[in-house]
């Protein structure tokens, strides 16, 4: 019983962390850039394509992180959830009501993508939580 307590703590713990690196990653990223660029009669942005790179990779690091030490709920839910919230709030003051589009686009893609990245390094990863090589020699 209090192995089944301590695991779910640690997982709830994991689950919080990543949406907070989720969180200070959109912040970091994308947070501080709201203006749209008008170049002749073409309109960009708000984002530049590096920011949306480095959010990501910023996220696939943590994912990664999380997923390596056998955490693959808490890294998938939690950072679905952090950059699911951070999107709401950073375009709620849309007011044709579109940016529920884009944050549904926003969760599934983060939901997607960090179910593949879990998927891969629990893959990769061979270890139990232990640090022990599974008993049946990875079969």
């Amino acid at each position: 019983m209090r192995s089944l307590l301590r695991t779910f703590l640690f997982q709830l713990l994991s689950s919080v962390l990543v949406a907070g690196a989720a969180v200070g990653a959109w912040v970091v990223w994308l947070g501080w850039d709201q203006r749209r660029d008008r170049v002749g009669y073409r309109e960009t942005g708000p984002y530049e394509a590096w920011q949306v790179g480095g959010l990501v990779l910023t996220l696939l690091a943590a994912v990664a992180l999380v997923a390596y030490v056998r955490h693959f709920v808490p890294a998938v839910l939690g950072s679905t959830a952090g950059l699911t919230c951070a999107s709401f709030y950073d375009w709620s003051d849309d007011d044709s009501g579109l940016f529920l589009i884009g944050v549904g686009l926003v969760l599934m893609g983060t939901f997607v993508g960090s179910a593949l990245v879990a998927v891969v390094v629990g893959a990769l990863g061979g270890k139990d939580r232990a640090g022990e090589p599974p008993a049946n020699g990875g079969r």
